[in-house]
Protein backbone atom coordinates (compact mmCIF):
# COMPACT_ATOMS: atom_id res chain seq x y z
CA UNK A 1 0.00 0.00 0.00
CA UNK A 2 2.76 2.45 0.91
CA UNK A 3 4.39 1.81 -2.50
CA UNK A 4 1.13 2.67 -4.29
CA UNK A 5 0.71 5.88 -2.29
CA UNK A 6 4.35 6.86 -2.91
CA UNK A 7 3.94 6.21 -6.66
CA UNK A 8 0.76 8.31 -6.72
CA UNK A 9 2.42 11.16 -4.82
CA UNK A 10 5.40 11.01 -7.16
CA UNK A 11 3.07 11.37 -10.15
CA UNK A 12 1.44 14.36 -8.47
CA UNK A 13 4.77 16.10 -7.92
CA UNK A 14 5.25 15.07 -4.29
CA UNK A 15 8.22 12.76 -4.88
CA UNK A 16 10.22 14.27 -2.03
CA UNK A 17 7.38 14.11 0.53
CA UNK A 18 6.22 10.86 2.11
CA UNK A 19 2.50 10.14 2.41
CA UNK A 20 2.65 10.34 6.22
CA UNK A 21 3.97 13.89 5.93
CA UNK A 22 0.95 15.23 4.02
CA UNK A 23 -2.61 16.15 4.86
CA UNK A 24 -4.42 16.22 1.51
CA UNK A 25 -6.79 19.16 1.22
CA UNK A 26 -7.73 18.55 -2.40
CA UNK A 27 -6.38 16.18 -5.03
CA UNK A 28 -9.21 16.69 -7.56
CA UNK A 29 -10.49 13.13 -7.34
CA UNK A 30 -14.07 14.37 -7.13
CA UNK A 31 -16.02 15.19 -10.26
CA UNK A 32 -17.49 18.31 -8.71
CA UNK A 33 -16.32 21.26 -6.62
CA UNK A 34 -15.98 19.23 -3.41
CA UNK A 35 -12.46 19.07 -2.01
CA UNK A 36 -10.92 15.94 -0.51
CA UNK A 37 -12.02 17.35 2.86
CA UNK A 38 -15.66 17.36 1.76
CA UNK A 39 -16.12 21.14 1.67
CA UNK A 40 -16.73 22.89 -1.66
CA UNK A 41 -14.75 25.45 -3.58
CA UNK A 42 -16.56 28.67 -4.48
CA UNK A 43 -15.82 31.76 -6.53
CA UNK A 44 -15.58 35.17 -4.85
CA UNK A 45 -14.87 38.36 -6.81
CA UNK A 46 -14.51 42.01 -5.90
CA UNK A 47 -18.15 42.44 -6.98
CA UNK A 48 -19.02 41.86 -3.30
CA UNK A 49 -17.54 45.31 -2.59
CA UNK A 50 -18.49 47.15 -5.79
CA UNK A 51 -15.57 46.09 -8.00
CA UNK A 52 -15.95 45.03 -11.62
CA UNK A 53 -13.57 42.06 -11.93
CA UNK A 54 -15.12 38.94 -13.41
CA UNK A 55 -14.18 35.33 -12.97
CA UNK A 56 -15.07 31.70 -13.55
CA UNK A 57 -14.31 28.64 -11.49
CA UNK A 58 -14.46 25.44 -13.54
CA UNK A 59 -13.39 21.82 -13.48
CA UNK A 60 -10.79 21.13 -16.15
CA UNK A 61 -8.00 18.84 -17.25
CA UNK A 62 -4.57 19.88 -18.52
CA UNK A 63 -2.07 17.28 -19.74
CA UNK A 64 -4.43 14.57 -18.46
CA UNK A 65 -4.45 16.03 -14.93
CA UNK A 66 -7.75 16.99 -13.36
CA UNK A 67 -7.69 20.48 -11.91
CA UNK A 68 -9.72 23.31 -10.50
CA UNK A 69 -9.38 26.25 -12.90
CA UNK A 70 -9.68 29.91 -11.87
CA UNK A 71 -9.98 32.32 -14.78
CA UNK A 72 -10.98 35.93 -15.02
CA UNK A 73 -10.18 39.55 -15.66
CA UNK A 74 -8.86 41.35 -12.59
CA UNK A 75 -9.82 45.02 -12.88
CA UNK A 76 -9.03 47.90 -10.56
CA UNK A 77 -12.04 50.16 -11.17
CA UNK A 78 -14.24 51.02 -8.16
CA UNK A 79 -11.45 50.06 -5.73
CA UNK A 80 -11.66 46.45 -6.84
CA UNK A 81 -8.97 44.08 -7.95
CA UNK A 82 -9.45 40.38 -7.14
CA UNK A 83 -10.85 37.04 -8.24
CA UNK A 84 -10.66 34.16 -5.74
CA UNK A 85 -11.30 30.43 -5.41
CA UNK A 86 -12.17 29.98 -1.73
CA UNK A 87 -12.40 26.81 0.36
CA UNK A 88 -13.86 26.80 3.86
CA UNK A 89 -11.99 24.34 6.10
CA UNK A 90 -13.39 25.07 9.55
CA UNK A 91 -14.48 21.81 11.15
CA UNK A 92 -12.24 19.67 8.91
CA UNK A 93 -8.95 17.89 9.64
CA UNK A 94 -7.08 20.87 8.14
CA UNK A 95 -8.58 23.34 10.66
CA UNK A 96 -5.63 22.76 13.02
CA UNK A 97 -2.49 23.05 10.87
CA UNK A 98 -0.09 23.56 13.80
CA UNK A 99 1.65 20.21 13.17
CA UNK A 100 2.54 21.24 9.60
CA UNK A 101 5.15 23.53 8.04
CA UNK A 102 3.19 24.96 5.13
CA UNK A 103 1.03 24.42 2.06
CA UNK A 104 2.07 22.43 -1.00
CA UNK A 105 0.34 23.24 -4.30
CA UNK A 106 0.53 21.64 -7.72
CA UNK A 107 -0.23 24.45 -10.21
CA UNK A 108 -0.30 25.27 -13.90
CA UNK A 109 -0.68 28.91 -14.83
CA UNK A 110 0.11 31.68 -17.24
CA UNK A 111 3.39 32.97 -15.77
CA UNK A 112 1.57 35.37 -13.46
CA UNK A 113 1.90 35.91 -9.71
CA UNK A 114 -0.95 34.67 -7.52
CA UNK A 115 -1.58 34.59 -3.78
CA UNK A 116 -2.65 32.02 -1.27
CA UNK A 117 -4.70 33.67 1.48
CA UNK A 118 -5.37 32.11 4.86
CA UNK A 119 -8.18 33.20 7.15
CA UNK A 120 -8.39 32.28 10.83
CA UNK A 121 -10.91 32.99 13.56
CA UNK A 122 -8.84 36.16 14.29
CA UNK A 123 -9.86 37.59 10.89
CA UNK A 124 -13.04 39.66 11.09
CA UNK A 125 -13.02 42.03 8.13
CA UNK A 126 -13.37 40.82 4.52
CA UNK A 127 -10.08 42.34 3.35
CA UNK A 128 -7.99 40.82 6.15
CA UNK A 129 -5.94 37.66 5.61
CA UNK A 130 -2.49 36.12 5.88
CA UNK A 131 -0.87 36.11 2.43
CA UNK A 132 1.92 34.48 0.48
CA UNK A 133 2.65 34.89 -3.24
CA UNK A 134 3.80 32.42 -5.87
CA UNK A 135 4.37 32.40 -9.62
CA UNK A 136 2.43 29.86 -11.66
CA UNK A 137 4.40 28.94 -14.78
CA UNK A 138 2.91 27.64 -18.04
CA UNK A 139 3.61 24.04 -17.02
CA UNK A 140 2.88 21.87 -13.98
CA UNK A 141 4.96 22.82 -10.97
CA UNK A 142 4.98 22.07 -7.24
CA UNK A 143 4.97 25.18 -5.05
CA UNK A 144 5.81 25.10 -1.35
CA UNK A 145 4.54 27.98 0.76
CA UNK A 146 5.96 27.76 4.29
CA UNK A 147 3.67 29.23 6.94
CA UNK A 148 6.60 31.40 8.07
CA UNK A 149 6.37 33.30 4.76
CA UNK A 150 2.72 34.33 5.21
CA UNK A 151 2.27 37.95 6.30
CA UNK A 152 -0.79 39.52 7.81
CA UNK A 153 -2.67 42.02 5.67
CA UNK A 154 -4.34 44.73 7.75
CA UNK A 155 -4.34 42.52 10.81
CA UNK A 156 -2.20 42.79 13.94
CA UNK A 157 -2.53 39.24 15.23
CA UNK A 158 0.06 36.59 14.37
CA UNK A 159 -1.04 33.66 12.20
CA UNK A 160 -2.83 31.14 14.45
CA UNK A 161 -2.34 27.77 12.75
CA UNK A 162 -4.62 26.04 15.24
CA UNK A 163 -7.67 27.87 13.90
CA UNK A 164 -7.62 28.01 10.08
CA UNK A 165 -11.05 28.71 8.64
CA UNK A 166 -10.56 29.32 4.92
CA UNK A 167 -7.98 29.03 2.15
CA UNK A 168 -8.16 31.27 -0.90
CA UNK A 169 -6.29 31.06 -4.19
CA UNK A 170 -6.34 34.66 -5.35
CA UNK A 171 -5.56 36.75 -8.41
CA UNK A 172 -5.20 40.20 -6.86
CA UNK A 173 -3.78 43.69 -6.82
CA UNK A 174 -3.19 44.60 -10.47
CA UNK A 175 -5.11 44.48 -13.74
CA UNK A 176 -4.40 41.18 -15.53
CA UNK A 177 -5.95 38.04 -17.01
CA UNK A 178 -5.99 35.26 -14.45
CA UNK A 179 -5.70 31.66 -15.60
CA UNK A 180 -4.61 29.24 -12.89
CA UNK A 181 -5.18 25.49 -12.52
CA UNK A 182 -4.69 23.68 -9.22
CA UNK A 183 -4.36 19.89 -9.37
CA UNK A 184 -3.64 19.40 -5.68
CA UNK A 185 -3.28 21.15 -2.36
CA UNK A 186 -1.89 19.67 0.85
CA UNK A 187 -0.39 20.62 4.18
CA UNK A 188 3.17 19.34 4.53
CA UNK A 189 5.33 18.60 7.59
Amino acid sequence: MRLIVTALLSYCGYATVMADDLLIIDDRRTDDFRSSLGTSWRLITDNVMGGVSNGRLTLDSIDDRACLRLRGDVRLENSGGFVQAALDIKGTSAFDASAYQGVLLEVYGNDEVYNLHLRTDDVWLPWQSYRASFTAPAGWQSVRLPFAEFTGYRIGSPLDLEHLERLGIVAIGRAFKADLCVASMALYR
